[in-house]
Formats: C-alpha cells, sequence, structure tokens
C-alpha cells in the first residue's frame, strides 16, 4: 500500500495528507475546490515549517513530505492507482453516501474504502457499495499530525482482512489503533459528546459562567481544555451533528442537544472556524491556536 487518495481538504483531510505524505506514502488530495487545495496545502506547509522551527524535523523532510502530495479536482481522476481511498468530507450523511457511490463506480474492487467519519455508521455508507467487506472507520484525531490515536471501526460487513490491514497501516503512521464496533458515536464521541452537552446545559441552566465551567473540568479533573473551549475548537455545528446521530441512533434521552447549542449553531456561531462560539477568537488568537499544536 503506496498510493493513498484523500477526499477533502478541511482541516481533517489535510492533517491526513500531512500525517501520510510525511510517512513517505504518495498522496493524493482531492477537493471540488481548487482555492480549498491551495489553502491546504499552504496550511501544510506553514505546519511543517512549524516543525522544522522546533527541530522535529530537518528541511529535507519538509521538501519529501511537501513532493508527495499531489491535488486533484475531481474524484474519478483523484483515486486513480490509489490503493486506499480515505474520505474526509463533512460530517454529513448524504454526502458522505454520494461520495462512496462515485467511489463504487469508479474504484478498483480491491481498493480499500475508509471514511474519517466520527459518528456516522460505517455499515450505511457500506451499503452503497458492491464489496462492503472493503469499506471501514479510520477516524483519526485533531490535528492528525501530533495526536496518536485512530479509532478503527468495523462495519457489519467490514472482513477481518481489511480490519487487520488498516491498523497495521495506522502503526506505520505511528499511531495507535483501537478498534471500535460500528454503533453510533464509536467510543471516542459516543463518551465525549454527552460530557460536551451536559457542559452546555451546565451553562443553558446558569449554574455557571463559560469560564468557571472549564476552569472546573481542568483544575478539578485535569482535562487540559475544557469541553465548552474543546467545543468551540471542533465547531459547535459538529457537535451538534454528532449528537444528533446520537440521539437519532439510540432514541435516548440523554444524547438530545441542548436547545442553547441549537440555537447558537443556527446563529452561526460554531466557535474558532466563525471566529466566536463560547468564546471569541481574534485572526491572532486563531493564528495562536493552530501554532500550539506544532509545538
Amino acid at each position: 500500500m503506496r498510493t493513498v487518495a484523500v477526499i477533502g481538504a478541511g482541516t481533517m483531510g489535510i492533517g491526513i495528507a500531512h500525517t501520510f505524505a510525511q510517512s513517505g506514502f504518495r498522496v493524493q488530495l482531492i477537493d471540488v475546490s481548487k482555492e480549498q487545495l491551495e489553502n491546504g496545502l499552504h496550511t501544510i506547509t506553514a505546519n511543517l515549517d512549524r516543525m522544522v522551527s522546533k527541530e522535529k524535523i530537518s528541511d529535507s523532510d519538509k521538501e519529501n513530505t511537501l513532493a508527495n502530495i499531489s491535488n486533484f479536482i475531481d474524484i474519478p481522476t483523484g483515486i486513480k492507482n490509489a490503493d486506499l481511498v480515505i474520505e474526509a468530507a463533512t460530517e454529513n450523511e448524504a454526502v458522505k453516501l454520494k461520495i462512496f457511490k462515485q467511489l463504487n463506480d469508479h474504484c478498483s474492487s480491491q481498493t480499500i474504502l475508509a471514511s474519517n467519519t466520527s459518528s456516522i455508521s460505517i455499515t450505511k455508507i457500506a451499503s452503497v457499495v458492491e464489496n462492503p467487506e472493503r469499506v471501514i472507520g479510520m477516524h483519526f484525531m485533531n490535528p492528525v499530525p501530533i495526536m496518536k490515536l485512530v479509532e478503527i471501526i468495523k462495519g457489519y460487513n467490514t472482513s477481518t482482512e481489511v480490519t487487520n490491514s488498516i491498523t497495521k497501516l495506522a502503526e506505520k503512521l505511528g499511531k495507535i489503533p483501537v478498534t471500535a464496533t460500528d454503533y453510533p458515536g464509536f467510543v471516542a464521541n459516543r463518551i465525549l459528546m454527552p460530557m460536551i452537552n451536559e457542559a452546555i446545559e451546565t451553562l443553558y441552566n446558569s449554574v455557571a459562567g463559560v469560564s468557571e465551567i472549564d476552569s472546573v473540568m481542568k483544575l478539578g479533573m485535569a482535562h487540559p481544555m475544557g469541553p465548552l473551549q474543546l467545543a468551540d475548537f471542533i465547531g459547535l455545528d459538529v457537535c451538534l451533528s454528532i449528537l444528533e446521530v446520537l440521539y437519532n441512533g439510540f432514541k435516548n434521552q440523554k444524547y438530545a442537544p441542548c436547545p442553547l447549542l441549537v440555537n447558537m449553531v443556527q446563529a452561526g456561531k460554531l466557535g474558532l472556524k466563525s471566529g466566536e462560539g463560547f468564546y471569541n477568537y481574534s485572526e491572532s488568537k486563531k493564528a495562536e491556536y493552530v501554532s500550539s499544536q506544532f509545538l
């Protein structure tokens, strides 16, 4: 497995592309937006520069990484000759199903198809593919080049061979793979999102303010970041989408999104990406956050 196609040049897609390219894989990065691809490559370059400045990698490592990445604006061309395709599009079931239908039409039946989804059913995604045993979840954590965990999610039909292959691949990347069964939210978000939602409920019920809630969790529970700040960094729209998957999947009221979260997303207050969520973020604050991930 030497060539990997990554669909989506957003935060997760470029992080996945960066990680594979730095590990010596040829990466075919795909996005419908040429501007998004250019911005993605610029971000990867900037992140590599930070790693060089901190002496984590050499200049030649940086140049080799960038040389391993090629950009494409359409899926049929971008996935050509890929041994593995990783979909890292927006966390929307309809979007992912549309992409996997295209992969089914244009990929070899031997190509492994993975989704970076953080909550959507791998079994449902695989239902539009003729050989569902080759579809698997490969859920990276953000920032991908730094975070060690990769959740490996087995769909109902995912083969043992594909699971073993992807597990070994994650280890080659220097990651620690953890296998999970395909149920809403898997492990990470089934536990994390209800905690974030409860923090929002605590604010909604005026039990304490934003900084107070985050301080309690940082100082009392040794969390490196408070849940409300973490929600801002994940994206409040992403948090809402995951909670809706959990709520619809389990039909359990404990997963129902807090009305405050729903209102904030409807108002366009999405956190770091929009400049305002539970906290306000200037452009310098955004840059400071991104830079801090590569210290």
